[in-house]
């Protein structure tokens, strides 16, 4: 079972539908004891920065992330989701993130040919081996809806980028711990791998047995 956390940061129903998908089974919960009994944990979201962190402690999951990140299983940030795992954002200076990794959420820079926020397709490279991109291939295309942009502090945790204006870290691995900047929910084919893999992680086989002639993509 893979706990999606429910703090009111939208896109969770989109990202139910892909691991429903691909026979993975999921829960929408708020709660902390249901989270951490998970195997696995997926943080989504949409909107602001502080936003997501006021709405992360006034439920006290902010605590529940950090626990459970403590217990070695796996879990997975989704736009919002990676950023609020970061220590400030130029969204809201004026807040601090939940530090499980280091580094800075940063405003993407206008330029000439790439309108701020973002919102489409971009091809994402791989710095090194990640279990998350597993049979992925070099370029891939993958959606992205953001304004902001991760600069992680460590080149380690770096699992994937992307170049819009300016280079972003894009999806990011450490340990247990995963995220990525796009949405594979929505990433056709390719994002359902990325979600596959996290699943397999999470010790659950089931996304082998899509069945993708009775199925639609969500």
């Amino acid at each position: 079972m893979i706990a999606i956390i429910d703090y009111d940061a939208g896109n969770t129903r989109s990202v139910i539908n892909a691991f429903r998908y691909l026979g993975v089974e999921t829960v929408l919960t708020a709660d902390p004891g249901e989270i951490l009994a998970a195997d696995g944990a997926v943080l989504p979201g949409v909107g602001a920065f502080g936003d997501a962190m006021d709405r992360l402690k006034a439920g006290g999951l902010d605590e529940t992330i950090r626990e459970f990140v403590k217990t070695g299983k796996p879990f997975l940030g989704i736009c919002l989701g990676l950023q609020v795992l970061f220590e400030r954002s130029d969204e809201s200076p004026e807040e601090t993130g939940l530090g499980i990794l280091p580094g800075e959420i940063l405003r993407i820079p206008a330029s000439e040919g790439c309108k701020v926020p973002q919102i489409g397709w971009n091809s994402v490279t791989f710095p090194r081996e990640s279990r998350i991109f597993a049979g992925i291939p070099e370029g891939a295309y993958m959606y992205f809806v953001h304004s902001y942009y991760l600069k992680a502090h460590s080149e380690e945790d770096v699992a994937a980028r992307t170049f819009y204006s300016v280079q972003i870290d894009a999806a990011v691995e450490r340990e247990n711990v995963f995220a990525c900047q796009f949405h594979p929910e929505k990433s056709g084919e390719t994002g359902l791998m990325v979600l596959r893999n996290f699943a397999r992680l999470c010790g659950d086989q089931r996304g082998n047995n899509a069945d993708k002639k009775n199925n639609s993509l969500p």
